[in-house]
């Protein structure tokens, strides 16, 4: 008798612990979302237990949605809610989810630097990527205590900024980017490139403005030591450089085609017509073949370059001026042929 009484409550209570493990189970081991891929969860500053929850809601079912809102009301987690970026990989539990915000477990972000032509560009491109808007990061690339920090000034400290892919955490703040980016600087600036900066007799942020003029000038690799080597001519022999690119810097206008006589009288220290020597900073972020194009420029005796008038993107070398304008003759006339003003 003692025995089948003993069956009648064990039976049961096998059934109820099977049940309980399958709603565990159900609830919060199996897969969040049963979309194919990666989904990602952006947290700031503004966000509450709520809008968590609604992030949440446009990619996970119903059901682990309910594990995961359980998981958080016998924790902590909705008054310590992390900012981050958060991958819901494909599989990954409401237990797993929960775990990764909880612990803050962001994944990282591809940061690309862009080679761009201005500092409110380049906080642009960066609060794209970044949880910081581009208010503070603009505000911070030229505040001048901030630079000074760095060993830059406003104008020249899109010098740290190396146009390379880096990985970093989406809610990285503004200080802490500029700590990594300095430090990748530094990176870059190998013995070999420091020691052939030297020999030119020029600082890092002087190869980089000058790598900033030949990126403006030609996007063919290959040219731009050609193009290097008649800019440093120029500097040694104390000629202006006469940069067109500089021009359209000073202007702020960056769409010109054309650069016009009128145009050259622009006051401005970027003005490289009226000022002799490299302008204050770079014209724009150059890339890691400007900076290298610079640094291994090609030594010969041109002083002049003019736009093929075939419009290859390549140029016209010459010695003389006389050389020279024949040469600015064939793309003027070009130019014309075309219709460009």
């Amino acid at each position: 008798m003692k025995k089948i009484s003993s069956k009648k409550f064990v039976i049961p209570a096998v059934a109820c612990l099977a049940v309980i493990l399958f709603l565990c189970y159900y609830f919060f081991f199996t897969a969040m979302t049963g979309k194919g891929g990666s989904r990602y969860v952006y947290i700031d500053e503004d966000d509450n237990i709520d809008s968590v929850y609604a992030q949440l809601d446009t990619i996970a079912s119903s059901h682990a949605l309910a594990g995961f809102k359980t998981l958080v009301r016998h924790s902590s987690y909705e008054d310590n809610i992390r900012t981050g970026r958060y991958e819901i990989e494909e599989g990954n539990s409401a237990f797993t989810v929960f775990r990764k915000l909880k612990n803050g477990l962001q994944a990282s972000v591809r940061l690309t630097i862009p080679s761009v032509r201005t500092a409110d560009r380049l906080a642009g491109a960066l609060s794209k990527k970044l949880m910081a808007d581009s208010a503070a990061i603009y505000k911070a690339l030229t505040d001048s205590a901030t630079c000074a920090k760095y060993g830059y000034k406003p104008e020249t400290m899109l010098c740290m900024f190396i146009p390379n892919t880096y990985e970093v955490y989406w809610n990285t703040s503004v200080s802490k980017l500029f700590d990594k980016m300095s430090a990748e600087s530094k990176k870059f600036w190998n013995f070999e490139r420091t020691q052939k900066a030297k020999a030119m007799g020029f600082s890092e942020e002087e190869v980089i403005t000058l790598a900033s003029i030949v990126d403006e000038e030609t996007a063919n690799d290959t040219e731009k030591p050609m193009v290097a080597g008649m800019y440093y001519n120029r500097l040694k022999t104390g000629m202006p450089l006469q940069a067109d690119p500089t021009i359209k810097f000073a202007l702020k206008d960056f769409d010109i085609r054309r650069i016009y006589h009128n145009m050259l009288n622009v006051n401005s220290p970027y003005n490289t017509y009226k000022n002799t020597g490299l302008p204050p900073g770079p014209i724009r972020i150059p890339t890691v073949a400007g900076i290298d194009a610079v640094l291994n420029h090609v030594h010969h005796n041109y002083l002049y370059m003019c736009a093929k008038e075939d419009f290859s993107g390549t140029h016209n070398f010459a010695e003389t001026y006389q050389e020279h304008l024949q040469n600015a003759a064939k793309y003027s006339a070009a130019l014309n042929k075309r219709g460009i003003k």
